[in-house]
Parts: structure tokens; C-alpha cells; sequence
């Protein structure tokens, strides 16, 4: 009798336990996942930046200079002050790249860390998709190197008070050559670590091998301009060679393949014609959930997933629902430049975005740069045709990491070319927009930092500082102070180009219909309505660097849906515009754009 209400008592009591566990679990969540941006009444408006670049302040700009020499910005940097100037852009969520830890030559020693070997790094600071160790951050972004998980969730802490959302890069295609990690919880095991090396492929390795072969990392012929040569003594020991990061099965990947990483082995025979052995699942896919749920434990609220296309859509047709499981509101953007799987990644892959880099942005940079095939052709294929069902989940951009900058030499050369690119982009569709820092005060990317030459990009291999964006910065003020008058112009109509599209529901959830221009035009000049039934707005560009438009605009009735036109007012510039019951005059100058509120 007293065994069995003992019995009772315990099995209430174990109830009780795990229901004020479960209740505990869902407030820690609480508290680190804030109610912030309502995905489903706003627009996505990313800002990109790279915290190493981001807050340096220092000047030196050495080619391939050290830390020392050419300073560090850290986690600590990006304060309250540089957060409301990123916040006031119309920025909801924020991606910071570079955050884990990646291969560099920097010595960490004395906090267990060692530099890796200039054999198979790519620059001094090292790229951040060369990950070496997935469960740290990169020692570089933190003042005290020994908390530096804890300056990054402060970091964390201070970007959502400002009521905005953290996106961190997820690179599951490949890891550094040395990749190791000094900081994974108990119990977790190292990518390769129970592999069997005398395969050239099994599905219960991590990696893919060469046997009986030693890696061969590629010689830079151009040793007179790569001052790390000194360093690079080609005595590198992998053996076997394991198959390099963009699918080079070979002990000799050139000096132009990813020869300083590991592809990773999601469970596909490629030499077997890309035979797939998912069952029983791969180690790597419970390996790689494990990491994302590390990540989201700790308040992350996206990934940018790298090269999303070079993992089998499988895995994330299982990973991603896995996920979010435990964080319904986590958000996936998928790397991807292959229109013809777009599809599958959104229906299969389970992606929320994808990008949109091979289709509209390449049409834009056309149109941008005055080729002589440019086309506003290219904008309505965008919407009409390659990407109807799924226009609103492409992410649109004209800089990040891996593009030239639009003020680059050889880009447009002058950053103002490019605002009705940047209309068209925030105002296509209902998905995300993106800029990369820097881009809103003309940064060119001038020079060669070290190992991304002379390339029209701001490096990410390398310790530098920006110079524009270092203006506005300001030597840690975060108020544009030394920005000239016409920085401060373009910063400006970025701001309004962003705020008008973040949270206007026509661009968020309208209809699109495109609408002719009269009078004088060419294939440089485009217009169109987003409209709900309580808000209509007509957007005019044009990339003519010479003809202005002068059109008067006639609205469909399907458009006006009987409410004749009372005001038309250019929301970026303010002008009342001349109109009747349902047309609106258009007087455009060269490159220039209107998003008009009628």
C-alpha cells in the first residue's frame, strides 16, 4: 500500500518535474528568441557586415598586414550607438559574417589555438567559410580572447534590445583543412574522426578521400607580389589527401579550386554517379543539426547557408523542418545560383529564401554599368517568368561579399548609378532586400589588401579598414561626421528607399502589374503598381544616363478598383505630381526613380 502511493507520488512528482522543466526550457527561449519583427507584416531588410572590417578603426591598411599593423574591429565594437545606425536604415535583421571560428594564420597559441599553416590559408586573417572549429567564435572579434562566446552573446543580447533579428552564416559544404574543434560541448565528435581513410568514399565518412595519395596544395605563381610566401613552405602533411571543398576528387587541387578546404560527405558516391546512400542517415547530417541547434540555443534567429546547391536538397528537406521544431521562426537563406533548382529548394529544400544573384541582379548590374545589352527586359523576366510562383522568396541585392562594389572602377565607378536598381530591388517583390555595409555611403574597394587583389571587392581574407564606411563611422561615433555632403545625401535616400519598402504593404503583400510609359522611351526605362485594396504605389526608373522620362501614366481600372487618383506624391523626393481622376504625369530625370503614393 505505501509502495503503491509512494508509486503515485513519484510518478506525480516526475510530472511535476518535467513539466516545470519543459516550462523553464520554454522561457529560456523566450528570453533569448525576444517577439521582435513580424515576419508576415514586414519585409525582410538585411544588413550585412563583417564584425572584423566592420569596427576597425585603424588607418594603416598594409598589404597582407598583420593584425597589429592593421588593427581588428570586434564584437564589442558594434555598440548600442553603431546598432541605432544600422536600426535607422530599416534594418530588421542583421548578418554578421566571419562569426565562427575559420582558419588564420593569427597565433592564438596561448589560448589553445594555433595558427593554422599559410600552406593552405587564404590570406592572413583567413576566409570565414574555411570553418576550423564550428562550436567557437573567431578570436579575432573578441577583447578578452578567453570570453569571447560571451562578448558575442552580448553582442547577440544588444542586437535584438534594438529590436533586430541575428543572421550567422551556415557553411555546410566543407570545413578548413585543420578543422578541429577545441570548444565542442561533451560527447560531441569531430568531423573525420572515426572515418575510414582507406576509402575513397564509405556513407559513414565524414570526408571524402584519395588514398595512397598526399595532398598537393597548389603554389601561387605570383610570388613576388604574395608577401606570406616566406611562409609558405610547402611542407603541409595531409595524407591521405581528402577531396577539396567545391569537388575536386584529387591529392591536386589548383591555386583557383578551394584548396584550402574539406568537402564535406552528406552521403553521395560521386564516383559512382553521384549514387545516394541516405539510409540509414549519414553521420554528418545528425553532425550538422547538431551545430544549428547549437547556434539556435544560443539565439541566433537565421542562417545564410553557403553554397546551398552543393549539398544534396535531402538533407535539407530534413534538417530545416528539424530545426524548427524547436524554433518555429528560424529563417533559411539559401546560396544559390542555379534558376532551374529554385524550385526544388523551396519545395523540397524547404528554403524561406533564396538568393537571387543569377537573374535579376546580373540584369540590374547591365543596366547599372550602361552595356550596351542592358535590358529592363531582365526585370520583368524576374517577376513573370522565371520566378512567378516564388518571386516574393528571392533575396535581392547589388552588394555583398562576393560581388564587386557598385562604386568600384570596375563596377559603375560611381555609387548614385545604381538608386534605381535599388528601387527595383526593394520594390519587386515582397522578399527580402539586402545591403552589404559600406554600400550606403559609396565605398569602392579601391587597391589590393593581399589575397583578393586588386578586385573591385572589399576583402575577406585579410586585416583592413574600410575607408568610407570608416567615415562614417567616425572613429567609433557612429554619426557620419565625417562623411561629405554627398555620402550623406546617398546614405539618406537609402534610408528612404529601405523604410518606404520595409513597411509598405502593397510591396509586402500586393499584386504587381507592369504599366506602359508614353512619349519618348527606350529599353532602359520600366514601370509598375504594387497595390493592395488600401494602397497603391506606381514606381518609375530610369537607367538612361542621358533621356529623361516625360510620360503621363494611365492606372488600370483593375488597379484604381474604382477609387479615382485625389493625390500623387513621390515618396522619395515629396513632389506633389501633376495627375488626373487616373493618370498620373511623369517627369523623370536621367537615372533617377519615383515611387509615387496614389
Amino acid at each position: 500500500m505505501y509502495r503503491s502511493r509512494f508509486l503515485k507520488f513519484m510518478v506525480v512528482f516526475m510530472l511535476l518535474a518535467g513539466l516545470a522543466q519543459a516550462t523553464y526550457a520554454q522561457k529560456k527561449r523566450k528570453k533569448l528568441r525576444p517577439t521582435l519583427i513580424n515576419m508576415d507584416a514586414n519585409k525582410l531588410m538585411i544588413y550585412q557586415l563583417l564584425p572584423r572590417i566592420f569596427g576597425n578603426k585603424q588607418t594603416a591598411n598594409v598589404v597582407y598586414g598583420t593584425i597589429e599593423q592593421n588593427g581588428s574591429g570586434k564584437f564589442n565594437d558594434i555598440n548600442d550607438k553603431a546598432l541605432d545606425g544600422i536600426r535607422e536604415l530599416g534594418t530588421t535583421h542583421v548578418w554578421y559574417t566571419g562569426v565562427i571560428a575559420h582558419a588564420s594564420l593569427t597565433d592564438y597559441s596561448s589560448y589553445g589555438i594555433k595558427p593554422d599553416d599559410a600552406d593552405v590559408v587564404k590570406g592572413r586573417a583567413g576566409s570565414p567559410y574555411a570553418i576550423r572549429d564550428y562550436y567557437d567564435v573567431d578570436p579575432d572579434l573578441a577583447v578578452d580572447v578567453k570570453n569571447r562566446m560571451s562578448e558575442f552573446e552580448a553582442l547577440l543580447k544588444r542586437t535584438h534590445k534594438k529590436d533586430m533579428k541575428v543572421i550567422i552564416d551556415f557553411v555546410p559544404n566543407h570545413v578548413a583543412r585543420s578543422y578541429h574543434s577545441v570548444t565542442r560541448p561533451k560527447g560531441v565528435v569531430d568531423f573525420g574522426e572515426h572515418d575510414d581513410r582507406s576509402k575513397a568514399f564509405s556513407p559513414t565518412n565524414d570526408y571524402y578521400y584519395v588514398p595512397g595519395q598526399k595532398l598537393v596544395p597548389p603554389v601561387n605563381p605570383d610570388t613576388s607580389h604574395n608577401l606570406l610566401s616566406a611562409m609558405q613552405d610547402h611542407k603541409f602533411e595531409e595524407y591521405p589527401a581528402k577531396a577539396t571543398g567545391n569537388d575536386v576528387f584529387s591529392a591536386t587541387p589548383s591555386i583557383n579550386d578551394w584548396y584550402e578546404t574539406i568537402k564535406l560527405n552528406y552521403g553521395v558516391d560521386y564516383a559512382d554517379g553521384q549514387k545516394k546512400y541516405f539510409d540509414p542517415m549519414p553521420p554528418v547530417w545528425l553532425k550538422t543539426r547538431d551545430i544549428l541547434l547549437y547556434w539556435a540555443e544560443k539565439g541566433v534567429d537565421g542562417f545564410r547557408c553557403d553554397m546551398a546547391e552543393m549539398v544534396p536538397v535531402e538533407f535539407w528537406n530534413w534538417v530545416i523542418p528539424e530545426v524548427k521544431k524547436a524554433y518555429p521562426d528560424m529563417v533559411f537563406i539559401g546560396e544559390a545560383y542555379n534558376p532551374q533548382a529554385y524550385e526544388t529548394y523551396f519545395n523540397e529544400g524547404k528554403f524561406d529564401y533564396l538568393y537571387d544573384k543569377v537573374g535579376l541582379y546580373d540584369g540590374l548590374k547591365k543596366l547599372i554599368r550602361n552595356e550596351h545589352d542592358a535590358d529592363v527586359h531582365e526585370i520583368r523576366k524576374a517577376w513573370q517568368v522565371e520566378k512567378q510562383s516564388f518571386n516574393h522568396k528571392m533575396l535581392r541585392f547589388l552588394e555583398n561579399h562576393d560581388e564587386e562594389r557598385i562604386a568600384s572602377a570596375g563596377f559603375a565607378g560611381q555609387a548614385e548609378l545604381a538608386m534605381p536598381a535599388m528601387v527595383v530591388s526593394a520594390t519587386l517583390s515582397g522578399g527580402p532586400v539586402m545591403l552589404y555595409f559600406g554600400q550606403e555611403v559609396g565605398e569602392p574597394a579601391k587597391g589590393s589588401e593581399g589575397f583578393g587583389g586588386d578586385d573591385n571587392r572589399s576583402t575577406i581574407f585579410d586585416y583592413w579598414g574600410i575607408p568610407e564606411h570608416q567615415k562614417w563611422m567616425n572613429n567609433g561615433a557612429f554619426d557620419g561626421g565625417q562623411l561629405s555632403d554627398d555620402q550623406k545625401a546617398l546614405r539618406e535616400q537609402y534610408k528612404k528607399i529601405m523604410h518606404i519598402a520595409g513597411i509598405s504593404p502593397a510591396i509586402k503583400k500586393g499584386d504587381i502589374m507592369e504599366v506602359a510609359l508614353n512619349g519618348e522611351t527606350n529599353s532602359r526605362m520600366y514601370a509598375y503598381v504594387r497595390y493592395t485594396a488600401t494602397e497603391r504605389l506606381l514606381i518609375v526608373v530610369n537607367f538612361n544616363r542621358e533621356l529623361h522620362v516625360n510620360s503621363e501614366v494611365h492606372i488600370p481600372e483593375q488597379v484604381l478598383g474604382g477609387r479615382p487618383i485625389e493625390k500623387a506624391q513621390d515618396m522619395l523626393s515629396n513632389a506633389i505630381l501633376p495627375h488626373t481622376t487616373t493618370s498620373i504625369k511623369v517627369n523623370l530625370g536621367a537615372v533617377g526613380a519615383q515611387i509615387i503614393a496614389f
